[in-house]
Formats: structure tokens, C-alpha cells, sequence
């Protein structure tokens, strides 16, 4: 199916129901309920979860097949976000052109760093790929003001030429809206006694994010990811070979940087609003977080680091004291304070403590990451029925 074997297509089926059906699956709690507190079904979270879940796919690539571990991806993340709302400013508000500005933007600045910073390896284009990142942060906050808006940023105005788009009627606000439908639009289906809520922007973030993850699966299984392993593997070997693996190096450094750009995009398709915070050292220190967390070199893995690094920045953020008293106000009043004492230290304001934690947990116990500990529970049932299977056959003489 569409050029992939079994397994992968099985894996490509299993993501796209588990995107499709995220906003009734992120919402298992009934709303008013103590619990409704971990709901992350809404549209704009839901649409981070996959806008970076793009981003790490597309880190992936280049550390996950290569080993070269960049330090400064956000910058493509922030060109690619720039091209796109210069594109809703100069041409239109459909959010299509945008998104594919941001791809080539993204590209086209990858080429210019990734031609000097591949000159060295190791910790040494790891802080390269940091100062043109952080180069590019200092140019768009100060510098490049006119283009960049500066530290207030860019959104698009009234009275922006927008070439393509009609004029707007006075005080009109101008919208992100692929072919008129507006990203923040919802529509309703009811199946039955269920109505099921639909959002424009998540669903176009999600298509894009399935498109994204095919694409990842080819490259992965491609004779050019092979060359790729090579390059992370024995680089020096290779060159004996008589392979030069800098083109190789170069070629996923690009596309990398196109995925930042194309995720860069889809932000801007989702909040108009853009600032130099998004090339920031942090948002690069985070898609690192993200591969790591979900498991490195693998497919499924930076999508599952996104979603759970965003979900824990969003939610697990949001609770407070309060929260926690109402959850164990069946305790006695001694023992609840204590409960909630021991427990606030790590949410709200101190999830960062949470994270940190379930971080240095899989770098020690499950290198590979939340794929690996999934990987080690399936074995563990599956080892489990095949006890079951050889004690059965066993008691069958006796029987």
C-alpha cells in the first residue's frame, strides 16, 4: 500500500486513526468531573501536538539517521513561520501558499547553514548549528525590524496589500482560511445520539502531519536513508569506500530544515501572530526533548515525545493547589495537606521537576525512548500467552 510493506502500513493505518479520532480520544473524562482536568481534546492544543509533532519527525531525519545532533533547528522553524505570514501580508490569507513559503524558506536557509556547519562534526556543528540559531534569533529581534517586526512581531493588518484577496469591509479583521474556510471554524456531525465536533485547523495540521509521516516512513526505507545509517554508523569507513557522505549530510540537513519550515508554516495557518521567540535556543533544546523522550531513529517516537512534552506544558502546567485539594479532599484534613504538600512541587509552575525527571528515567532505563517501553510491555504479554499456550498443550496428555 501506496509503496510501503506490511508493517509500516499497518504503523501508517494505526497513526492516522489515533490522529483522526484524537479529539474524542484526549477527552475521556466527562466534563464538571475532577479528572476533566487531564482533557487535552480541544483545537489548539491538539493542533501543538501535531505542528511539533512535524518538527520532531523532521529532526528525526537528520539525528535519528545521521547522529549529527543539531542544536539550532528553530531557526528554520522561525524563517519558515516569517515566510508565511510575509505570504498572508503581500498575497493572500489562504493559508496554502503560506505553508509552502514557509517549506522552501525553510529549505533555502537550511542549504546556507548546513553547507558551513557540516564542515565539522560532533559538538562542534552541534554549537555551529546553535549560533546561526541564535545569530538568526538576534537579527530578527533587533536588526532585521523592518522585516521582522522586532520584539512585538508581525500579524497581518487591515491595510496590507494582499494582492489576491478582496478588500475587507472596514474594521474587518483579516482571517487564516484555506479556500475561505476559516482555521478557527468547527462543524458539527451527528451520528446517531453522539455529535462530533470537527476543526478546520486541527484537520488540516493532521493531514499534513499524516503527509509528513508517509514521506518520513519512504526516506527511512529508501536507499538514501541506508546511505544515511552509513553516514551515523562508520562515517570514516564509508569514505574509504570511495563515498563522499558530506551530499548525503547535506541533503537530510535540508530536508530536516523543510519539515522545521513546514511546521514554522502551519503555525503561523494556526495563530497569525509571530515573534522571534520561536528561534530561541529553548524551542531548538526542546525538539532535542522530544526525539529523545519518544525514542531516536525510530518513526513513531518524536510524534510521541511531541505529544507528550506539549501535553504535560499544557496541562499537566494547569494544576494548581486548588485542583489537588479537591482530588483528595476524602482525605483527612492532616493527611490531605501532606498529600498535596508532596505532590504541588511537581505541577503547575514546577512541571519542568516532572519532566526533568521522566527524562533522566528513560535516557537510564529505556534508551530508545517511549517506543522502547511500549516494545518491552508487548513483549512482556506476548511471552506471557505463549506460557499460557505452553502450559496448555502440557495439561492436554493428562486431560
Amino acid at each position: 500500500m501506496f509503496g510501503l510493506d506490511r508493517k509500516d502500513t499497518r504503523l501508517l493505518i494505526l497513526v492516522a486513526i489515533l490522529t483522526m479520532a484524537a479529539p474524542f480520544l484526549l477527552n475521556p473524562f466527562p466534563e464538571g468531573s475532577a479528572m476533566a482536568q487531564f482533557n487535552a481534546g480541544y483545537p489548539d492544543l491538539m493542533q501543538r501536538f501535531v505542528i511539533f509533532g512535524i518538527f520532531a519527525i523532521g529532526f528525526n531525519i537528520l539525528f535519528g539517521l545521521t547522529g549529527y545532533l543539531s542544536f539550532g533547528h528553530a531557526a528554520f522553524l522561525g524563517v519558515g513561520s516569517y515566510a508565511a505570514i510575509w505570504m498572508m501580508k503581500l498575497l493572500t490569507m489562504n493559508v496554502i501558499p503560506a505553508i509552502f513559503m514557509g517549506v522552501i524558506f525553510g529549505g533555502l536557509f537550511a542549504v546556507i547553514v548546513g553547507y558551513i556547519s557540516l564542515r565539522r562534526s560532533g559538538i562542534y556543528f552541534s554549537i555551529l548549528t546553535l549560533a546561526f540559531a541564535q545569530m538568526s534569533f538576534a537579527l530578527a529581534y533587533s536588526v532585521l525590524t523592518p522585516i521582522t517586526g522586532g520584539e512585538t512581531g508581525l500579524q497581518p493588518k487591515t491595510n496590507d496589500p494582499r494582492i489576491l484577496d478582496g478588500t475587507l469591509a472596514d474594521g474587518a479583521t483579516p482571517k487564516a482560511n484555506i479556500f475561505g474556510l476559516e482555521m478557527s471554524s468547527s462543524f458539527e456531525l451527528p451520528l446517531g445520539s453522539w455529535l462530533f465536533t470537527f476543526n478546520t485547523g486541527y484537520y488540516l495540521a493532521a493531514f499534513v502531519m499524516l503527509a509528513s509521516f508517509y514521506v518520513a516512513i519512504r526516506i527511512f526505507r529508501s536507499p538514501f536513508g541506508m546511505m544515511l545509517r552509513a553516514v551515523k554508523s562508520n562515517q570514516q569507513r564509508m569514505t574509504y569506500t570511495g563515498l563522499n557522505p558530506r551530499p548525503y549530510t547535506l541533503a537530510a540537513f535540508v530536508i530536516s530544515g523543510m519539515y522545521a519550515g513546514l511546521a514554522g508554516g502551519l503555525m503561523v495557518a494556526m495563530d497569525t501572530q509571530v515573534g522571534p521567540e520561536r528561534m530561541f535556543w529553548t524551542a531548538s533544546g526542546e525538539v532535542v526533548l522530544m526525539t529523545i523522550l519518544g525514542g531516536v531513529g525510530t518513526l513513531i517516537g518524536p510524534v510521541l515525545g511531541a505529544g507528550a512534552i506539549k501535553y504535560m506544558e499544557n496541562i499537566i502546567s494547569k494544576i494548581n493547589s486548588d485542583i489537588l485539594h479537591t482530588w483528595f479532599a476524602f482525605l483527612p484534613d492532616g493527611l490531605e495537606d501532606l498529600v498535596v504538600t508532596l505532590i504541588y512541587p511537581f505541577i503547575g509552575k514546577g512541571w519542568h521537576l516532572t519532566l526533568g525527571i521522566i527524562f533522566m528515567l528513560v535516557v537510564i532505563f529505556l534508551p530508545g525512548g517511549l517506543v522502547e517501553g511500549g516494545q518491552r510491555i508487548a513483549k512482556l504479554f506476548s511471552r506471557k500467552k505463549a506460557d499460557d499456550n505452553t502450559s496448555d498443550v502440557a495439561k492436554a496428555p493428562a486431560e
